[in-house]
């Protein structure tokens, strides 16, 4: 396919703006990137997408989400509000996430996915729960994601909070399905997978051994570190150090870990997920939601901790999330000058962009070069002052918006073209959710009212 008479946005590690250009793709794959006229006249009878002056450019990624938290939109939770997140936790997720069978999460995963495609977010890494269905329960998330088209990292969280027999059965899904995963050998290489944990204060000493000893090899983790006090609390509780050295005491940092939120830390363990090379990714939206406080992300971008964005489950529009990043941290601090744009890019774009490539090794996700597969959005924005690759950050975060993504493709296969799936039927996927919630509900009402 040749896509031609585009803007491009490059991203990468030279961000340019390339005027009325095109892109050759084939095998999935960008393999020639030069002027309109120059790739028209040497492929003439490729297949051609006209891009009519819109900006072409990598496609989003999401760091950290939960597919399965989708059947909490409007559902009333019984009693009083909950007070805090300790509370949020009890009352709501738990109580949810048991309430989960294969067809509410196959459910729960397909209208995510369809909300991805249509606001340009091509990658995706979920952290799924759903106790009372763990075997195989992260193979139906695949069929899902095979069907959609997009490229997504899976894993299990693992848990004590549901017994013993659970967290083993938590263990082994996890470890079945990264051994499935090795080596590219789904959906065409589009799914990878990772090791979940919930957090510190829902496991073991004897679970997280458990956990590191099954770990295979290559793997890592994918864990909540210090969303809430209760979580560094719990932790002083259980072993007299707070979470992150507790983590690492049982070997669960690592290069290949991702640890979600990192609100409560404190210099000493910003310095030790710098040190060990832990991922941290940032969910401002979610943060502001269950009032738990905004993570000191220029600290940890300061002392070298590679910073990510993700959405925590919230609706899969990035730019939202880089938007709520821009603004939280300013209101936060009283301060305009905190949260550079040039930052929220570093943490949306190049180091998303870099945890992707970790997973999928050699694909070169989060630009537009040569080699690089072809994730691609086209973005239908008329600047009406100049746009350049310097202010590029600024344009996006107070002119961009998702209702602009009018194309979506990932690995050369169009997932959206002119605002219209082409590989998930949203009225369908929305009618089959709609149909099971009330039994989801009913489910949750009774584990939240037995929490009481």
């Amino acid at each position: 396919m040749l896509i031609y008479n585009a803007n491009i946005i490059t991203w990468g590690e030279r961000n340019e703006i390339l005027t009325d250009h095109a892109v050759y793709i084939e095998n999935g794959k960008i393999a020639e990137i030069a002027a309109s006229k120059n790739l028209l006249a040497k492929y003439p009878q490729a297949e051609k997408m006209d891009a009519a002056g819109q900006y072409l450019m990598p496609g989003n990624i999401c760091t950290h989400t939960h597919f399965y938290g989708a059947y909490a939109r409007g559902m009333p939770i019984p009693g009083p509000a909950p007070k805090d997140f300790p509370e949020i936790l009890k009352r709501l997720w738990w109580p949810l996430d048991k309430a989960l069978d294969a067809d509410s999460v196959r459910a729960s995963a397909h209208v995510h996915l369809v909300d991805a495609i249509k606001h340009g977010t091509t990658t995706l890494i979920d952290h799924h729960a759903s106790p009372n269905f763990i075997d195989g329960s992260l193979d139906v998330i695949e069929g899902a994601m095979e069907q959609s088209g997009l490229r997504a990292v899976l894993c299990y969280e693992v848990t004590d909070r549901d017994g013993d027999a659970k967290a083993k059965a938590g263990i082994a899904e996890n470890v079945r399905f990264i051994k499935r995963s090795a080596g590219g050998k789904l959906a065409g290489g589009r799914l990878a997978a990772a090791f979940g944990l919930h957090a510190s204060l829902t496991l073991s000493d004897a679970t997280l051994e458990a956990t590191r000893a099954a770990l295979p090899a290559e793997a890592g983790f994918h864990i909540h570190i210090a969303e809430h006090d209760a979580d560094q609390e719990d932790s002083l509780a259980k072993s007299g150090m707070r979470v992150v050295p507790r983590l690492a005491k049982h070997g669960i940092l690592g290069p290949r870990t991702i640890g979600a939120h990192a609100v409560h830390v404190d210099e000493s363990e910003i310095e030790m997920l710098a040190d060990s090379g832990t991922w941290v990714s940032h969910q401002p939206r979610s943060n502001m939601n269950n009032g738990v406080g905004a993570a000191d992300v220029e600290a940890l971008l300061a002392a070298g901790v590679k910073v990510c964005i993700g959405n925590d489950g919230f609706t899969q529009d990035m730019w939202a999330e880089w938007k709520a990043a821009y603004l939280m941290h300013k209101a936060a601090h009283r301060d305009p000058r905190r949260m550079n744009g040039s930052e929220v890019v570093k943490m949306g774009v190049t180091n998303n962009a870099a945890l992707a490539n970790l997973f999928f090794d050699g694909m070169k996700l989060g630009e537009v070069v040569v080699g690089a597969k072809a994730d691609l959005i086209l973005v239908d924005y008329h600047p009406f002052t100049p746009m350049t690759a310097g202010n590029l950050p600024w344009q996006i975060l107070f002119g961009f918006n998702e209702s602009m993504i009018t194309m979506t493709m990932v690995d050369g296969k169009v997932l959206m073209q002119d605002r219209k799936l082409t590989t998930m039927d949203e009225a369908e996927i929305a009618a089959k959710a709609i149909e099971m919630a009330p039994a989801v509900w009913a489910r949750y009402t009774k584990f939240a009212e037995a929490s009481l």
